[in-house]
């Protein structure tokens, strides 16, 4: 029964965005409200301590907040300065067969732009560049967001990782486990099955533009790319894979789909593993599905004729700056995390277990995109008014995911934080060290410990979809980690089941979900003219969806049958 009093606020969440179509900025208030009374009503919580977790929450949610206006920052600048039309115009000439540039422009290119930027920025971009190479602007949506799932996590900046290792970090340490090795290790985990999963959809994607887009409507169209295909996800998965386990969550979604574009881009224009035969949309106009074509005009960015050199090089900056950050060898990481670089706000509203602190040089956000967004600015000669421009769309792009992102966090924190007893802590499969009762446990604990009765053994089948879900209400992969992070990790310890690999298939879920959730398909279907084929689209992309879902759910299931466990030490 307390389950289900606990879950109220999620499943009102659930219904406000999904049911009534309420956006994330209005539905999370609403539902933090709910989260509120419920925590006060309930449990017993007192009000002050309830503004006091509420203000962290507020407070955990500027750091993201930094990282994201940075992200977009920076995008804005380069469409305003001319940079990114120059960018989009080198992809006209490498190919013209449809099936290779879906995969160099909505998987490639697009999973760049995913790591530099996320936040519905990469199939906003690549969309209108496959409709100018002549995709119908349907096609063009349905193939931008299912390749917008992979490149998801880590992310941008590594946001949707840091943000899940973050929202459990206090719940490792309580663990006896060290929150920055949890992050290293949840990025390998994350992006090992990720990637396997990365091999499937690329060709997935190539298989929903034959059969639902091509002329001929047949899967037979699929067979001619699948070497380049597979040739693609092997590129990326080095350095991916590379860059996960020895660098971290920041720049592995960036430099590894950075770095296999020139090398996927030079394979293609020399034939190398391309098909004999060139597919193309040639007289798609013609085929009788207006459904598929545009109902609206669609914007472009602008075009100065830039030199590519130029164009890239904020992001070349960018990159060795994160460089020289990250890397141990440089030593900048203990100096950027000390004083006095570190803003603190200690015993909020009186509260001494209630702190929190702003390590500010530290936050990618700051440094290096907002710095490199300045420095763009007199790089590229921009004019006062264009860059006004940016900042003006920038702040008003961050408007809705601020309120969503300030309520969501604060609202876990509620969840997480419901009560100051020591939790106890059952083990299904072993000794019962504590007595479980809602009075001693979070909200949170309580789902957790209903969801593992529940599932017990097989619930890493329904983590990934935990995460999709998140995602489909959100808009967001960072928003679906803020939601249920926590959750998958309390729950995953209720079971004995490895917490690193749990968390890790929430992020997953959460980055496949993007290909499905609302927000997304709204935004592309507005960036395409295609606006009305909403629900068409999701019908489109659920089976993808699934499929993805279902392939990591098995790889880590493996990985848990073996005995594999990231880090043992934190197990109870």
């Amino acid at each position: 029964m307390y389950a289900l009093i606990a879950v109220l606020p999620i499943l009102l969440t659930v219904v406000f965005m999904v049911v009534l179509g309420w956006p994330a900025k209005r539905a999370l208030p609403v539902s933090w409200g709910v989260a509120c009374l419920v925590a006060g009503g309930v449990w017993k919580m007192k009000p002050l301590e309830i503004g006091a977790q509420t203000l962290a929450g507020f407070l955990s949610a500027f750091e993201t907040l930094c990282i994201i206006f940075g992200a977009i920052l920076l995008m804005n600048i380069l469409k305003q300065s001319g940079a990114m039309a120059s960018i989009n115009s080198m992809f006209s000439n490498i190919t013209k067969d449809a099936r290779i540039q879906a995969v160099l422009v909505g998987y490639v290119f697009a999973g760049f732009i995913e790591g530099a930027a996320g936040f519905g920025t990469p199939a906003a971009l690549a969309a209108p560049i496959l409709i100018s190479l002549g995709f119908p602007p349907l096609g063009a949506a349905a193939i931008s967001l299912i390749y917008n799932s992979t490149p998801v996590c880590p992310g941008p900046v590594g946001v949707p990782v840091l943000t899940a290792s973050s929202t459990v970090s206090s719940a490792v340490l309580s663990l006896g486990g060290d929150p920055d090795q949890f992050t290293m290790l949840l990025t390998k985990w994350t992006c090992i099955p990720h990637m396997i999963g990365g091999f499937f959809i690329i060709i997935i994607g190539v298989a929903v533009l034959c059969k639902v887009f091509g002329r001929n409507k047949s899967l037979k169209d699929v067979i001619p790319v699948i070497p380049f295909c597979l040739f693609t996800g092997a590129v990326i998965a080095v350095i991916y894979l590379a860059m996960a386990i020895f660098a971290g969550p920041e720049l592995t979604t960036m430099a590894a789909f950075l770095g296999a574009l020139p090398i996927l881009v030079f394979a293609a224009k020399k034939n190398f593993l391309m098909p004999k035969e060139v597919w193309t949309f040639e007289g798609v106009s013609e085929w009788g599905e207006k459904s598929w074509m545009s109902s609206q005009t669609v914007s472009t960015v602008q075009d100065k004729g830039m030199p590519s050199a130029k164009a890239w090089l904020p992001y070349i900056l960018i990159g060795l700056l994160l460089v020289v950050s990250r890397v141990s060898i440089f030593q900048l990481k203990p100096i950027l995390n000390n004083e006095p670089f570190i803003l603190p706000i200690r015993n909020i509203l009186g509260f001494e277990s209630i702190n929190w602190e702003f390590k500010f040089l530290w936050n990618p956000g700051i440094m290096p995109f907002i710095l490199i967004s300045f420095v763009t600015i007199f790089l590229h000669h921009m004019k006062k008014e264009e860059a006004a421009a940016a900042f003006k769309e920038s702040f008003e792009q961050i408007g809705g995911a601020a309120i969503a992102l300030l309520f969501g966090v604060a609202m876990v924190n509620l969840y997480r934080f419901t009560c100051n007893a020591d939790i106890g802590r059952t083990i299904l499969a072993g000794e019962q060290v504590a007595e479980f009762t809602y009075a001693n446990s979070s909200m949170l604990y309580t789902m957790a410990y209903a969801l593992a009765n529940i599932f017990q053994g097989v619930y890493f089948v329904i983590a990934p979809m935990i995460g999709v879900l998140g995602a489909f209400m959100s808009g967001s992969a960072t928003v679906s980690n803020t939601l249920f992070s926590s959750l998958q990790f309390e729950t995953a310890t209720l079971l004995a089941m490895p917490q690193v690999l749990i968390v890790a298939l929430q992020c997953m879920g959460a980055a496949i979900g993007n290909m499905t959730c609302v927000n997304n398909i709204v935004s592309v279907c507005a960036t395409t003219g295609t606006s009305g084929n909403e629900g068409k689209l999701i019908r489109t992309n659920i089976l993808p969806c699934l499929i993805y879902c279902v392939v990591v759910a098995v790889v880590v299931g493996i990985f848990i049958a073996v005995g594999i466990n990231p880090m043992p030490e934190i197990m109870p």
